[in-house]
């Protein structure tokens, strides 16, 4: 948390806020927090201009004017909030040139903020192996099967939330889209029939989709960029429901422990 449609939330809010501000100067409250030396940091962002913020995966990318990009991970706890108030959980703020500002908060301090040249990003996503975006028009149900065949004994949940398999899949978003599809966590990626395979890429599109247009699950800590919660909450249907009835067969929602995460089924209804 947050994943991807978090972040995409964010990201789009930022985009259209930041754009084309100019950092004045950059507060650093937790020095670890910051991948470089407190000065490094912030002679290099000293009066640059953002020209843009996107997202890879779970990551936010603000390309900077002077040559130089800055990725942001929010990992477990971060928080992104445009104009927030200042609590002792805020370890960086940056200061614009119109008075405005942007802090980052992280109770967990899991969070990481670095610099890397603009021309070496390409190199640097490739190198940490990264997956395909899920919701680009040009990731095919083809391009998922090949992706499946290439890990036929992984456990069809932990294959989800592996990065360098699909972009973007946390613990909340896998437990939906095998509820949706009908598939036990524990599967293995061969054991999968080609109408489950079809169901689960069908469901990683139309869960993310939808959660990106309601802003995100507030489970935890998670806020987006103007500090409220996002809405898909109520539409969740199988995760952190342990011990409820399944809103399809009435049985009962069971938890188990997977590589050190929880995952969410109904035995009845996922095979």
């Amino acid at each position: 948390m947050p994943e991807l449609p978090e972040v995409e939330t964010i990201t789009r809010q930022l985009n259209k806020a930041l754009a084309g501000k100019i950092i004045s100067h950059a507060e650093i409250l937790l020095p670890k927090i910051v991948k470089l030396s407190a000065a490094q940091f912030q002679n290099a962002l000293k009066d640059a201009k953002i020209k843009a913020v996107y997202r890879r995966a779970k990551i936010l990318i603000f390309e900077l004017s002077n040559g130089q990009t800055m990725l942001m991970h929010l990992k477990l706890s971060g928080q992104l909030i445009l104009n927030g108030q200042k609590s002792k959980h805020t370890h960086l703020i940056f200061h614009f040139t119109d008075k405005s500002h942007l802090i980052f908060n992280d109770q967990r301090q899991f969070g990481y903020v670095k610099l890397i040249a603009t021309a070496d990003l390409p190199e640097l996503f490739k190198k940490e192996g990264i997956g395909p975006e899920p919701l680009q028009n040009d990731f095919a149900l083809a391009d998922f099967e090949t992706i499946l065949r290439r890990r036929p004994k992984t456990k069809i949940k932990q294959f989800l939330m592996d990065q360098k398999n699909i972009a973007g899949i946390g613990n909340i978003y896998a437990d939906e889209i095998l509820f949706y599809a009908g598939v036990h966590p524990l599967r293995h990626a061969q054991t999968l029939k080609n109408a489950e395979t079809k169901k689960i890429f069908s469901a990683i599109k139309k869960i993310l989709t939808e959660a990106i247009a309601l802003k995100g699950t507030s489970a935890d800590l998670y806020l987006d960029a103007y500090g409220h919660e996002g809405s898909y909450l109520s539409r969740l249907k199988i995760y952190g429901r342990e011990g409820e009835k399944c809103v399809k067969c009435k049985g009962e929602v069971k938890r188990i422990k997977l590589g050190g995460r929880s995952a969410h089924f109904c035995p009845k209804c996922q095979k």
